[in-house]
């Protein structure tokens, strides 16, 4: 039998990351994969995504040419060439993963793997301990009783990525992140888009001003939106698919294409032993300690299985905390109060902290600044003047207690509130921190300005 420290279960950003920090630690480490290096997030998830994004975004730029002073004449898509690309991408970001984790000189175990007790892994019939075995197993796409996914008509994000042929009408249940995202990609593609959400607004994590600024632009480039709406059915029977919703008004059928079930997540947490160790779940989740132990020693899990939020991110940090502490090393706790979150639709929306309806429910006196991506003059001079940037403060102290932007690359600005928030700074510093000029980053400045009425340029 092959004898660990640490055994990763799970290659995901989490997984991997987990596996590699455990290796710079000088812990002899496996990793257990039963698919492809980089999990989800690498090969059906975060990276694919953003490619396709990013072919529809080129493709909305050749369509505006003509708002830039540039003449183009002919221009198409080709459906087929821009999944390849995307999966392309993605399979080249999972050979890097190959690539540290031979670098790192970490073993990587291909097959299905499942907990034993005693602090051992099953792979496919073939058994490896460890000092300490790591739950990374991630999640996958919900499904819904009313939305069973068939793989053809009624699909899930994965499915999403890697279309045979482009619908020519989709419905999309869900406008959270994976929602919206593919909500942008396929309108920009030629698509004719539904977005039917039961919450009642879009994006309902988010802050309401944001929720509503989305909704304005997805309506504006074609997208319906249908929100308070709870699908109750749906036909597969004939040529397309046939979706009955429930709405304050009554009953209605859409029809499409292909139905995109995009409700959530379900972790990966059946069939990998929990149960023969006795590791306790509760509502879909691994319960976890501050540091990621489970309650039996030797086993830990982080990432998706665990009640955090399901972000990379997230899970990347876990797991690097948590060997840490397996190594003895003095540590804090993850502050989930401040972790940042990203939306990669057009507009974008980035966010960290309270929204002001949290702020306000909790009692505190708060100031709140707003700038327009309108009167930023990189917005307008990039065409991109859509959005804002918003900061809640704490009226007494000046603790920075929220930030939520939705525009043009908001996703490379949040990580300004994170910081600054993981470092205690005021708004007053905030405003004296002199911002580069003319950049998407002043709305930052500008929106603390206007908070602290000492905006200039609105």
């Amino acid at each position: 039998m092959s004898k660990y420290d640490v055994i990763v279960l799970g290659s995901g950003p989490g997984g991997y990351v987990t596996a590699i920090r455990a290796s710079q630690l000088g812990l002899k480490t496996a990793v257990i994969e039963k698919e492809s290096l980089g999990g989800v997030c690498l090969n059906w998830g975060c990276i694919p995504t953003k490619a396709l994004l990013k072919s529809a975004q080129v493709f909305e730029y050749l369509k505006h040419a003509g708002d830039y002073g540039l003449k183009v004449s002919e221009y198409d898509k080709d459906f087929d060439a821009v999944v390849n690309r995307s999966r392309n991408v993605a399979e080249g970001m999972s050979k890097g993963v190959q690539f540290l984790m031979k670098k790192n000189k970490i073993d990587v175990i291909s097959g299905y793997g499942k907990l034993k007790t005693g602090k051992k892994v099953d792979v496919d019939g073939t058994e490896y301990s460890a000092d300490h075995i790591i739950i990374a197993t991630g999640a996958r796409a919900r499904e819904l009783p009313s939305l069973a996914q068939d793989g053809e008509k009624v699909i899930g994000y994965r499915k999403a990525m890697t279309l045979e042929k482009q619908p020519k009408k989709l419905i999309i249940v869900g406008s959270g992140a994976i929602g919206v995202e593919f909500a942008y990609f396929y309108n920009a593609m030629g698509t004719e888009v539904t977005v039917v959400e039961y919450m009642p607004r879009i994006v309902p994590v988010e802050d309401e001003d944001v929720s509503k600024q989305l909704e304005r632009s997805f309506k504006k480039s074609g997208i319906k939106i249908m929100t308070s709406t709870e699908v109750t059915a749906v036909d597969t029977s004939g040529k397309g698919v046939k979706a009955t919703v429930k709405t304050k008004k009554g009953e209605e059928t859409l029809e499409a294409d292909i139905v995109l079930s995009a409700v959530g997540i379900k972790t990966n947490i059946e069939n990998i032993g929990l149960e023969d160790v006795g590791i306790v779940t509760d509502r879909d989740k691994i319960l976890v300690n501050d540091f990621y132990q489970t309650n039996i020693p030797g086993y830990y899990a982080i990432g998706d299985v665990t009640p955090g939020p399901a972000l990379a991110h997230v899970a990347s940090a876990e797991g690097i905390l948590c060997v840490e502490k397996i190594a003895g090393h003095h540590i804090e706790a993850l502050d989930y109060g401040n972790i940042p979150g990203c939306t990669y639709c057009s507009p974008e929306i980035a966010s960290v902290g309270l929204t002001e309806a949290q702020a306000k429910e909790q009692g505190i006196d708060i100031k709140v600044g707003k700038f327009p991506f309108s009167a930023s003059g990189k917005a307008s001079a990039g065409g991109n003047t859509e959005g804002f940037v918003k900061v809640i403060f704490d009226a007494k102290y000046g603790e920075w207690l929220g930030c939520h932007m939705v525009g043009a690359g908001v996703t490379d600005m949040i990580a300004e509130a994170v910081l600054g928030r993981k470092l205690e700074t005021t708004g007053h510093e905030v405003l004296k921190t002199v911002h580069p000029h003319p950049t998407m980053s002043e709305a930052v400045m500008e929106a603390v300005a206007d908070a602290y009425d000492e905006v200039i340029h609105i």
